[in-house]
Parts: C-alpha cells; sequence; structure tokens
C-alpha cells in the first residue's frame, strides 16, 4: 500500500497530469469526457489519454463508457487515503502540524449568523444570475447571495431578465461582473462557492481565502437554446426549475451541525439529485 502511495504522489508530481487532477476534483462528482478534458486544457487527445492513463493506474481516477465516450471521474476515497497517509506518516508524531482546517461550524451563538454564498459561471448572465436572485428569496435572512463570472459579459441575458421580473423578483441589483471582485480584502467571506457551468469548474481559479464549502452544479446553457422565443423560454424555465429544486434543499440543510466532510458529501449528492420542472411558472 505504502509503494501505492508514493506511485500516486509521482504521478500527481507532473504539472499537467496534477492541472487534469485538479480539473476532475473541480468537476466532481461529474464524469468528463476525455475530448472535453484534453479542450479545456489545450492537450492533444493522445496527450491527454497518456495523463489520463498514468492517473488511473495510479488509483486517482476512474474510468466509466457511454456509448462510445469515456468519462473520466476523480477517485475522491484514493485521495481521502492519500491524504491520511500524508498526515498519519509523514507527519508522525506531530500532527497537529499537518492536520487540515477544523470541521465547517458557524457560530451558532449568533442569531443572526448568515451564510455567503457565491455561484460562478463563464458570462454571469443567466445561470448564476438566476441563481442569485433565487436564493435572496428563499433566503430567510440566513444566506446572502452573490453571483459573478469568469468572463462576463457587459450586460445580463434579456430572457433570464423577462423571466425573473415576469416571477416578481426585483432585479434592479443584478449585474454582471468578474469574479475577481471577490478576491480582494474588502471582499465577502465566503461560505459556499458554487460552480453552475462546466466551461466555469474547468478553469483553474486562485483559492478562495477562507477556504469556502464549493460545489459543482453542472446545469445546461439556456442561452444556447435556439427556436422561437416561447421555445428559448422554456429553456429557462427548466434551468430555473433545477435550480430551484437544489437551492430548496440547500436551504433546508442543517448547517450548523454538519461538519466540513458531512457537508461537502451533501453538496456533492444534490449535485447528482434528480432535478425538477417544478415551479415552472412560479
Amino acid at each position: 500500500m505504502e509503494m501505492n502511495r508514493f506511485d500516486q504522489l509521482a504521478t500527481l508530481s507532473h504539472p499537467q497530469r496534477m492541472g487534469l487532477f485538479r480539473l476532475l476534483m473541480r468537476r466532481y462528482p461529474d464524469a468528463v469526457a476525455a475530448g472535453e478534458i484534453a479542450t479545456a486544457l489545450d492537450l492533444k487527445p493522445s496527450t491527454a489519454s497518456v495523463y489520463l492513463a498514468a492517473l488511473r493506474e495510479a488509483g486517482l481516477i476512474v474510468q466509466s463508457r457511454n456509448g462510445r465516450s469515456l468519462l473520466y471521474r476523480a477517485h475522491v476515497t484514493a485521495v481521502q487515503g492519500l491524504v491520511g497517509f500524508l498526515i498519519d506518516d509523514c507527519c508522525h508524531g506531530r500532527p497537529e502540524l499537518c492536520r487540515p482546517t477544523p470541521p465547517y461550524r458557524k457560530d451558532t451563538d449568533m442569531a443572526d449568523t448568515s451564510y455567503n454564498v457565491l455561484f460562478i459561471c463563464t458570462g454571469n448572465s443567466a445561470r448564476s444570475i438566476m441563481a442569485e436572485a433565487l436564493l435572496t428569496r428563499l433566503a430567510d435572512g440566513r444566506f446572502r447571495a452573490f453571483s459573478a463570472g469568469t468572463r462576463p459579459y457587459s450586460t445580463l441575458n434579456p430572457l433570464a431578465v423577462k423571466m425573473l421580473t415576469d416571477k416578481g423578483f426585483d432585479v434592479s441589483a443584478l449585474r454582471a461582473k468578474h469574479v475577481s471582485e471577490f478576491w480582494g480584502k474588502d471582499a465577502p467571506r465566503l461560505d459556499f462557492v458554487f460552480t453552475v457551468c462546466d466551461r466555469a469548474a474547468n478553469e483553474d481559479c486562485p483559492a478562495w481565502p477562507g477556504q469556502p464549502i464549493s460545489a459543482h452544479w453542472g446545469l445546461p446553457d439556456p442561452v444556447k437554446a435556439t427556436g422561437t422565443e416561447a421555445e428559448q423560454m422554456l429553456a429557462f424555465q427548466q434551468v430555473f426549475g433545477m435550480l430551484r429544486h437544489r437551492l430548496i434543499a440547500f436551504t433546508a440543510l442543517p448547517l450548523k451541525t454538519l461538519d466540513r466532510i458531512s457537508l461537502q458529501h451533501a453538496l456533492d449528492d444534490l449535485a447528482l439529485s434528480r432535478d425538477t420542472n417544478e415551479s415552472l411558472t412560479e
């Protein structure tokens, strides 16, 4: 087993293999197609295949098949074992120097505690904007919602704005903005960061200060819908329903009693949960 751990460390010591592994960790629990991985990392398909084979041989990722496509997912149990090995073996006798941050907790004595939640997509014009508006409505004083883009558009998508307005949302404060607004010392301290589009999750952003809980909730891009305005609007309604379903479940979680690992599992489970088109007309 120890030799396997050394093999895993050696595999991750290669910068491009590590970059590929980071991408799959950001996309977890998604299984990502080999072609998408190669495109996201600007690798030749043959090169990506070699790196994927090495990571798979080291037990750090798992492979599945969907038709003719090979899909890859991070093997988080193996990663947890590797981290445990580093703490127990390499830090033997001084574990306090190596232990990760304590389980995620908020101050339960503060009755007015609220959680800052950031939703990220590429353009910050539709999905992340809808998520910000939805959580603001569902917040009940417990959450402050924000959104941003890795490459934001200058304006919000007009169909997204129309749909939210028709549902009675106040859109006056919504705007497209870059994620860098949340990196500065004056930015709100984030408790949760969700990526809601695959392209944004594929990008390697700097680590967030304070180590917020992060999860990937990939959603279809309604902006890509074609056809009549009614057909395009249906795509926005469907994504709105998916987001509402997940956010209702998220706000119902007992955040003050879950440790960090349990909370991470719960958020990943929501990403895999069966989406619904309920409340499309709400």
